[in-house]
Order: structure tokens, then sequence, then C-alpha cells
């Protein structure tokens, strides 16, 4: 009999100023975008969803958006 087996749909973005950029990685203190943005320090939310659960905070990056594949500093 086989098992039952589910594959989470996880969705990850960073939220600033009206704009969702893809996060490709997310860590306690960076995150890692999947496409360039030029944006100088700034404050954001980031969206984590996971199925049908979503979760959001404030964070803040101290430092200018890296390119993509770099990370970026983040903090709660």
């Amino acid at each position: 009999m086989p098992a039952n087996v589910h594959s989470a749909q996880v969705h990850m973005h960073l939220e600033i100023e009206g704009t969702s950029l893809p996060i490709a990685q997310l860590g306690p203190d960076f995150l890692i975008l999947e496409q360039t943005i030029q944006h100088p320090a700034t404050r954001g939310e980031i969206v984590l969803q996971i199925d049908a659960s979503k979760r959001r905070w404030k964070v803040s990056l101290p430092e200018s958006l890296a390119a993509a594949g770099q990370r970026t500093v983040i903090k709660g």
C-alpha cells in the first residue's frame, strides 16, 4: 500500500513600496532574490505562504538590495 505523500506548495516574496520581488532563498538574517533590482536601503515585508497558510513580517534592509543570487542582509 503506497504511503500518503504530500509536497507542500511554498511561495516567498519581498514586498517593497508596492512591488513584489520573488525570494529564492530565505535565512534568519538574509534573503536571496530571484532577480536583480536596484533599490537603496529601505523597509519591506516578507510574505511566506506554505499551502494555504500565509505569514507576513516586517523587515529592515539596512543595505541596498543585492544582485540576484547574492545575499541581502535583513533585520527583523
